[in-house]
């Protein structure tokens, strides 16, 4: 029976699953339906059959769950990034907490001492510090405006629209960072449409503004970096002026030539043209007693809600229990955040990281935070952590490990195994990967205290720490 297209009426949303997503069930097969709450009653549309799950659109809600919020943002429905702005924030810990436990017991089989309350984000608006917002001269245009027949502006200056690389919803309010970003970019749109600036062509690769990244830090310093196709001073100077000019908050003007097929620029050289080429975030030391300044270049990775940040650092050191005595190994330390934030607190830390330009970042970090008990070494973690490389560094008593969304490589587990540390603290941000790599450690190490912490509010991400102790 042909079941796409077909609309299912009263069918009572049940629960909150991955994705963002919700679910239903009807005549014994489950289906997942975005923009919908636990407790709605609704009419939705069959849009595709897979062999275990259904999936379907809300066509028309009859009833209203009681754990709905009002949406605050007029894109929301439409731009893919805060997908639960609907549900109310207590729901979203709540279902985040019982996601970490799923995962734990359903993918990693693992068992776990204690299970501490999910920290939630004391701000749950503009949290975020970096946004990067992409020029379209095509931009995705919704049913009324295309129904209208008028001719429309296609210029836009925004967030690529759910599964569509080449659609560019345009944004006029983000309520995901602090002022000046709306300014800014508004103003960058316009001004690039009055002077007749071309926008980038994201299927033809056509166009002159490809990318605007906007950084903001806690220490209200303010990073602008403009990526645009060609060497085309006149467009480029006249934009950075303005900039320059209307726009004094901004502490780092750059920009970067990038004629490539895809976004990344980090093989590209970075321009500064105002300002210097870094800007700062600030975190207190873990013992209260003075802050930590940590530089941000445009090319580095940092935390993109530092509130949360220096929380979820702060549980990991606390989880970590220093003393003072021991040899701390930093596993995927990046420009070494973590590395300086605990190396008061222990006798040495040794940060590994794979890639070369976030270890030079972590030394310059040391240096200007007077920390002399850190090294730093830059490679692939199983390859660097040999035999040779623990005798000159000293065997760890405890090991950080942060790494990214995919997990450590089960030889990178193996070298954590290796090594015999008494303590593990595993930060991740996907506790599916997570919890497969502990399915891993299980055999020396049992979880002793688990942390989750909700980094990114309104959507379905969460991070989470784990404190291992060897058997």
């Amino acid at each position: 029976m042909k079941i796409k297209n077909k609309i299912l009426n009263n069918i009572e949303i049940e629960g909150i699953a991955a994705e963002g997503n919700c679910i239903a069930r009807h005549e014994g097969q489950i289906i997942f339906v975005p923009r919908v709450a636990p407790g709605d009653i609704c009419d939705i549309r069959i849009t595709k059959r897979k062999k275990s799950y259904l999936q379907a659109v809300p066509l028309k809600i009859h009833s209203y769950s009681k754990l709905r919020s009002e949406p605050f943002c007029e894109h929301f429905g439409t731009c893919g990034g805060c997908k639960w702005q609907h549900i109310d924030y207590q729901v979203q810990l709540d279902t985040k907490q019982q996601q970490v436990v799923d995962n734990l017991e359903r993918i990693g089989k693992v068992k776990f001492d204690k299970m501490n309350p999910i920290i939630g984000s004391e701000q749950t608006n503009y949290y975020r510090n970096k946004l990067e917002f992409t020029f379209s001269d095509s931009r995705w245009l919704t049913r009324e405006e295309i129904d209208s027949g008028e001719d429309i502006d296609r210029s836009a200056l925004g967030f690529h629209m759910p599964g569509r690389f080449d659609k560019i919803l345009d944004i006029d309010h983000c309520h995901l960072q602090q002022d000046p970003s709306n300014g800014i970019r508004k103003r960058v749109k316009a001004f690039s449409i009055e002077n007749e600036i071309p926008f980038f062509n994201l299927v033809h690769q056509t166009g002159f503004l490809r990318n605007l990244i906007i950084r903001t830090a806690s220490t209200g310093q303010v990073m602008v970096v403009l990526q645009v196709t060609q060497d085309n001073e006149e467009w480029t100077n006249a934009i950075l002026e303005m900039l320059a000019a209307e726009f004094p908050q901004i502490t780092s003007l750059n920009y970067v030539i990038n004629n490539k097929g895809n976004d990344t620029y980090h093989d590209l050289e970075v321009v500064n043209v105002k300002g210097l080429p870094y800007i700062e975030e600030q975190m207190t030391k873990p013992d209260g007693s003075g802050k930590l300044t940590f530089r941000v270049g445009p090319k580095s990775f940092y935390q993109t809600n530092a509130s949360q940040a220096e929380i979820l650092y702060h549980e990991a050191w606390k989880l970590a229990g220093l003393k003072g005595d021991e040899v701390v190994y930093d596993l995927y330390t990046g420009t070494g955040t973590i590395a300086n934030y605990v190396a008061g607190n222990a006798k040495k830390v040794v940060g590994v990281e794979y890639i070369d330009a976030a270890i030079e970042d972590a030394k310059v970090n040391s240096k200007i935070n007077n920390v002399e008990n850190t090294s730093f070494y830059a490679g692939d973690m199983k390859d660097i952590m040999t035999a040779d490389f623990i005798a000159k560094n000293g065997a760890p008593d405890v090991i950080i490990t942060d790494p990214p969304r995919a997990g450590m490589h089960p030889e990178v587990c193996n070298v954590l195994l290796d090594s015999n540390a008494k303590k593990i603290v595993y930060i991740s941000c996907n506790p599916a990967t997570q919890a497969r790599d502990l399915a891993i450690l299980d055999v020396k190490y049992k979880i002793v205290e688990v942390q989750p912490v909700d980094m990114f509010p309104h959507t379905h991400h969460v991070e989470n720490i784990t404190l291992l102790e060897l058997r």
